[in-house]
């Protein structure tokens, strides 16, 4: 408890420990697993027109209803798994969103098969490596930027729905494609080296990016 009210945090995560827990443990950290990543963009999606704590209310209950978001699973849903979804209470029961999850799980194994790797695909967009930010205040962090809409166009184009360039860029932050924490948080890339290389010291070994790692 004492960790969670003295350290500096992004002040959009302070209204609950739901989204203290997500802030501190996931959010901006990069991921190149193909099956989060379509968690990831199933989850971005539901969101749409709603709060990310209602969707993160109902994550575990999203993950039992689309199969661990297997999408291979999920793609051949058909009318009888489409009725079952919609008549989820765990789930946001909204027609297009289910049918959008479907058309996506379709899509999404189409660029799996074009590039390999889901993660390939998407990490391209910003050259394979996060974009660091230095905000000071959350008024500075855009809702869109010219990465999210080139995004939001191609992935338009491959057929997946419920990817504008807003939740384009909600999602590349949630998977750590572009880092937003503000630079007084904790989870800040460079507080987080300042800590490595101050345990680095305090250990007498050397800071290295690999440590780095880790304690993220």
């Amino acid at each position: 408890m004492k960790d969670l009210v003295e350290r500096n945090r992004c002040p959009w995560c302070l209204g609950s420990e739901l989204y203290r827990e997500y802030h501190d443990r996931e959010w901006g950290v990069p991921v190149r697993d193909d099956r989060l990543l379509f968690e990831f963009l199933i989850l971005e999606g539901a969101q749409a027109g709603l709060s990310w704590s209602t969707i993160l209310q109902r994550r575990e209950s999203y993950r039992a209803a689309f199969d661990n978001f297997d999408a291979a699973k999920v793609a051949r849903y058909g009318a009888l798994e489409k009725r079952k979804l919609l008549a989820n209470p765990g789930i946001i029961r909204n027609r297009l969103k289910v049918e959008a999850a479907v058309a996506n799980a379709q899509a999404f194994l189409a660029v799996q098969k074009e590039f390999g790797s889901f993660s390939d695909y998407l990490w391209q967009f910003i050259n394979h490596a996060p974009l660091v930010n230095r905000w000071t205040n959350l008024r500075q962090v855009p809702t869109e930027t010219a990465e999210s809409k080139a995004m939001s166009r191609d992935l338009k184009k491959r057929g997946f729905r419920f990817v504008g360039p807003t939740i384009c860029y909600a999602f590349m932050q949630a998977v750590g494609m572009v880092n937003d924490h503000v630079l007084e948080c904790f989870r800040h890339p460079e507080n987080l080296a300042d800590k490595a290389k101050g345990q680095g010291r305090k250990q007498g070994t050397r800071f290295t990016r690999s440590r780095l790692r880790r304690i993220r």
